[in-house]
């Protein structure tokens, strides 16, 4: 019964998130702080409503200095849900771009200045991803990406694509790893507190002066940190598979 309610308060709460979220698109179309606002906007209320107990450690990340690419583990669907209250100032995400066809929330996405890549469209993608790796340079922005490119759903961390990093090292700008504890493991929504989730960021990694040929040093050492941390939080959280 817990469950059935839930869905139903999330459902609406989606929907006034993202004609809020447009609303916002819309009065500032494609300012690079939209992806923040927009964010909070459906991760706070929605944490409330399905029961999760949240803990924060990201100091380091919402006071990073910019530019940076930042890299999370991607968990479930919820990932918006859960992460959304710690996206910083003048960050944008990755996206497939087949979300920009979601009903409102792809308009928002769309709108919050996200970043947008047709993934078989191999010319287009590299188009997207010089764009970007302009941007990091350039426009005093950061970038937030699920390197590992798919939802783990509780199995740990997955192997990295190496996008996030190319566009690192290109650009000369450090690698923000967050982690979350993997929460979808012993969430349970029927009951009043569904889940236990904490959220933390680590040290950057620097960048100057690397070269491509250092990309595989860069992703494992990001991934054996990450892994680390994410064993750690899952101790704490009791969410040990």
């Amino acid at each position: 019964m817990l469950f059935a309610v839930r869905m139903l308060l999330l459902c609406m709460h989606f929907f006034v998130a993202s004609l809020l979220g447009l609303l916002v698109g819309l009065l500032r179309p494609f300012n690079p702080d939209n992806s923040r606002i927009c964010s909070r906007l459906y991760a706070v209320p929605a944490q409330w409503i399905l029961g999760w107990k949240v803990q924060l450690d990201a100091d380091s990340l919402l006071n990073h200095q910019r530019p940076a690419v930042i890299v999370a583990n991607h968990l479930s669907n919820h990932d918006l849900l859960t992460f959304g209250r710690v996206v910083p100032e003048r960050t944008v995400s990755l996206g497939k771009t087949s979300l920009k066809w979601i009903p409102l929330f792809g308009q928002v996405y769309w709108l919050a200045g996200n970043v947008l890549i047709d993934r078989g469209n191999a010319f287009q993608a590299k188009k997207a991803m010089q764009t970007t790796t302009d941007t990091l340079q350039h426009k005093d922005m950061s970038l937030w990406v699920f390197a590992e490119g798919t939802r783990g759903h509780g199995k740990g961390l997955q192997p990295f694509k190496k996008g996030a990093f190319q566009m690192a090292i290109a650009a000369g700008v450090p690698i923000v790893p967050v982690c979350a504890n993997n929460y979808v493991r012993g969430m349970n929504l029927n009951r009043w507190h569904s889940g236990t989730i904490i959220i933390r960021a680590l040290p950057p990694i620097p960048t100057t002066g690397l070269t491509l040929a250092d990309m595989p040093a860069l992703m494992k050492t990001c991934h054996e940190r990450m892994k680390a941390c994410i064993d750690e939080l899952d101790r704490e959280a009791g969410t040990t598979a």
